[in-house]
């Protein structure tokens, strides 16, 4: 945790004559993309293992058709259709298993008072008006919704909620292609997913709610250029 802070202390000094006081902030988004550009490539074999599934869809389809008595029978037939054809089902979720370690450091450093033993400085530095070490639940206390603290919170959904709209018509889009025998519940809540970063943007540090709002803003995009 020393490291990190180290490292985005030295950051927000390289970027103060650009940022001023919100610097920190600044490093922030900085350090998130870095570690979305080390990612890039599980990314792209999450979207190619993606495309794959995609088009072992009809093949599955024929499957569950054949083995509609029998789920087991079915499951071991699928297992071994991406097994033949070297599709990992798993393999969408790696891009964001190895940004958890990032994640849970920085919320940790800003959750903490203190680092290798010395008070943090760290948690001094704001975004405007709202500490990065504060929550949303701070910043209603201290000045309501739209105080200075609440007012960057209102922003900062507000672009959250953006990006997760744009994700979610992306998924509806893509649900609505799945095979009619998807189960209902399933394929209905999919699109969903994508909202449920308001509420974790809303519990943690600021700190980490930036990282959260970069990181997603990053996928979006990355998914969409990888897509095309």
């Amino acid at each position: 945790m020393s490291t990190l802070a180290s490292l985005v202390d030295g950051l927000a000094g390289l970027l103060q004559p650009l940022f001023g006081a919100g610097a920190a902030a600044a490093a922030i988004v900085l350090i998130t993309a870095l570690v979305r550009f080390l990612v890039h490539p599980f990314s792209r074999a999450a979207v190619r293992g993606q495309k794959a599934r995609e088009a072992l869809r009809p093949r599955i389809a024929e499957l569950r058709r054949r083995h509609a008595r029998d789920p087991e029978r079915f499951q071991r037939a699928v297992l071994e259709l991406h097994r033949a054809e070297r599709v990992s089902p798993l393999s969408g979720l790696l891009p964001g298993l190895c940004q958890l370690p990032a994640f849970f450091l920085l919320y940790h450093l800003f959750s903490s008072s203190s680092v290798g033993g010395q008070p943090n400085g760290l948690l001094a530095h704001r975004l405007f008006d709202a500490p990065l070490g504060g929550r949303w639940a701070d910043a209603l206390a201290d000045g309501g919704l739209f105080g200075g603290a609440g007012l960057v919170y209102v922003a900062l959904f507000a672009c959250v909620a953006a990006v997760a709209t744009f994700s979610w018509r992306r998924a509806a889009a893509a649900q609505r292609e799945l095979p009619a025998q998807t189960p209902g519940v399933l394929a209905k809540g999919l699109p969903f997913l994508s909202f449920f970063t308001l509420v974790t943007v809303a519990v943690v540090p600021l700190a980490a709610a930036l990282y959260i709002a970069t990181s997603t803003a990053w996928g979006v995009v990355e998914r969409a250029v990888l897509y095309r």
